[in-house]
């Protein structure tokens, strides 16, 4: 449990800067997928394209992102 509070303090503290709850669940995500992806037995190149599905699998129009 201690290795993800520091993945998400590291998260929020170099990459997000601010934890709105609008957004808390891709944080989250986000979090995960790194400390899942971050083992160093997977080739990067797994890794990568694990990154890329993910990111690229599902499209958010702009009327969703600003949607309440």
């Amino acid at each position: 449990m201690e290795s993800v509070w520091v993945v998400l303090k590291r998260g929020l503290y170099g990459v997000w800067h601010h934890a709105s709850f609008k957004h808390l669940h891709r944080d989250l995500n986000e979090a995960a997928f790194r400390l899942n992806e971050g083992n160093v037995r997977v080739h990067t190149l797994n890794r990568l394209s694990a990154f890329m599905d993910g990111a690229f699998r599902h499209r958010i129009t702009y009327k969703e992102l600003i949607a309440a």
